[in-house]
Parts: C-alpha cells; structure tokens; sequence
C-alpha cells in the first residue's frame, strides 16, 4: 500500500510542475501594476484576466485554465480562446465530447 501511494505521489508531481504563473514583486507605495501581456494599469488589490486567459493580481498571473493531459486517442483538444476552456471532442465528430482522465493547471 505504501509503494502505491508513493507512485500516486510521483505520477501527480510532473502536472504540478506545469501549470504557469508569473510573479511580480511589488514596491512599497505602489498604487497601481501594469499587466506585462495587455500593457493595461490596474489597481493595488484589484483582480483580473488578461487576452492570454491568465488571472492575475499585482503580484502573480497564473493560468485561469486546466490542460487536459489524457484523454481516448480518437480525440482532440482544442483551446477556446474566448472561453479561456480546451474542449475534449472526437476527431471525426466535433459535437461528441470526450471524457479527460487528467489534466493539468488551475
């Protein structure tokens, strides 16, 4: 039991170690942040999601979505980029969606 615990373990760390954020150190007395990607201003304290689909703070912007990372080889995933989601569907038939078995972010 233990051994599969610990291979459970190690079959979890490598998704951990892709989702994506991006730090960014504060100054003291700052009043507002710059988001790097939109190049827009926002205040200390505020929240919110870029055009490369990140939620972000004036200290860190992270991924707002999950990469699927196994899914049935007669499908495709596909990002929506306005809904910042991948859509799982089959290959052949884009209105059949698909069951992920794991994925990765968020």
């Amino acid at each position: 039991m233990k051994y599969l615990a610990l291979a459970l373990l190690l079959c979890a760390l490598p998704s951990l170690s892709t989702a994506a954020c991006y730090f960014e150190l504060m100054k003291p007395g700052m009043t507002h942040c710059q988001d790097h990607v939109d190049k827009t201003w926002h205040p200390v304290g505020s929240s919110w999601r870029n055009s490369k689909c990140m939620d972000c703070n004036c200290a860190v912007c992270c991924d707002a979505y999950s990469t699927p990372g196994a899914f049935p080889d007669d499908c495709v995933s596909v990002f929506d980029q306005e809904a910042c989601v991948y859509i799982v569907h089959k290959k052949d038939d884009p209105t059949v969606e698909c069951p992920i078995y794991a994925a990765v972010g968020k």
